[in-house]
């Protein structure tokens, strides 16, 4: 049996691309009406297009996530349209390298910003509207990184530690007010922010570390995505989903 989210109302951030994209389309398929919101305000609008082609109803929406102006516009908008909100999925990052002597205090305030700060923003937002309705879901994107740390990704790595305790303290503070918090952690995935690295060093690096063999797709971690969101979850919270072909179960 298929999930279903008919009559709910979704925002994705980071919906122009990648996981957000493939998270936006899933929704919709499963009967949502889909917020996507992105920082380019075109790509947003092109996945709009695509769920509004199917026979769906979308929004979409230009939002800097990691400002507080930009995210409660985004969430009177959303109200506005659909006069709700059911589920949030945190889902917009950026992946930047370095370590602490490498990367300058911009930089580490950028990734802290958008990776973090934005995640705080969207639920601070979202969760009173999500209590008027007595239900709603939050899910945020935490990479594997912020479960154990790598070389190299400092900045990244302590923001989405940072996000996975952020979910699992509010899955506790409104736990009653039948808000459920969770995170999805994804290992290497062929998204846009992987689509720099040459097919021969992302195979040859997932050869070394991955267990299962292939490469992650969106439309995977989307499906995750639309389980966590659906009533057959109505008992999941402040927990943590990793999909990562088995490098988190230990040295491969």
């Amino acid at each position: 049996m298929q999930p279903d989210l008919s009559k709910k109302v979704a925002i994705v951030t980071g919906g122009g691309s990648g996981i957000g994209r493939a998270s936006a389309l899933a929704f919709a398929a499963a009967g949502a009406c889909v917020v996507v919101a992105n920082r380019t305000l075109s790509k947003a609008e092109a996945v709009a297009g695509e769920i509004a082609a199917a026979g769906g109803d979308a929004l979409a929406l230009g939002v800097q996530v990691e400002r507080s102006d930009d995210v409660q516009r985004m969430i009177a908008e959303t109200v506005a349209r659909y006069g709700g909100i059911d589920i949030l999925f945190n889902n917009a990052g950026i992946s930047p390298s370095g370590s602490v002597t490498d990367i300058s205090e911009a930089e580490w305030d950028e990734c802290l910003n958008i990776d973090l700060k934005a995640v705080f923003l969207g639920c601070k937002y979202a969760i009173p509207h999500m209590i008027e309705r007595s239900d709603g879901v939050i899910l945020s994107t935490a990479g594997t990184f912020g479960l154990r740390p790598v070389r190299n990704k400092t900045a990244y790595a302590v923001a989405k530690a940072g996000v996975i305790h952020l979910t699992k303290a509010m899955a506790l503070d409104y736990a009653r007010q039948n808000v459920r918090c969770n995170v999805i952690c994804p290992g290497y995935i062929d998204t846009p922010l992987t689509a720099h690295i040459p097919d021969a060093d992302r195979d040859s690096y997932l050869d070394a570390v991955q267990p299962l063999k292939g490469v992650i797709q969106a439309d995977e971690v989307a499906q995750m995505a639309v389980y966590l969101a659906s009533d057959a979850a109505r008992m999941v919270t402040g927990q943590v989903f990793v999909i990562d072909g088995g490098q988190q179960a230990g040295s491969f």
